[in-house]
């Protein structure tokens, strides 16, 4: 299976599942409230929509206090595992890198 984000084929995730499920968000509905806020990113453009579909290899940019995060996800999870199952499903980027 190829990564990436070409053409918006393979599987999906909602946006606010797949917060919740890494554990970047404290609950389903927080994650929900977020997304709808308009502040996270996905490839780059504004999101405001919690069902937004995420997929592998998408880039998702969101606010974590005073910090901004970016992150590329790896894997589509399929519950809310233990805190290191979650970290499998996501990489962080560093902003200015190019990685």
């Amino acid at each position: 299976m190829t990564g990436g984000h070409a053409g918006g084929h393979g599987p999906t995730l909602r946006l606010d599942k797949y917060l919740w499920y890494v554990r970047l968000s404290p609950s389903r509905s927080s994650a929900q409230a977020l997304a709808e806020r308009g502040i996270i990113r996905l490839n780059g453009r504004r999101v405001d929509r919690a069902h937004a579909p995420v997929r592998v290899g998408d880039l998702i940019t969101l606010p974590q206090g005073i910090v901004v995060r970016v992150i590329r996800v790896e894997q589509l999870p399929v519950r809310r595992g233990p805190a290191v199952e979650a970290a499998l499903c996501y990489s962080a980027i560093t902003p200015g890198s190019d990685g």
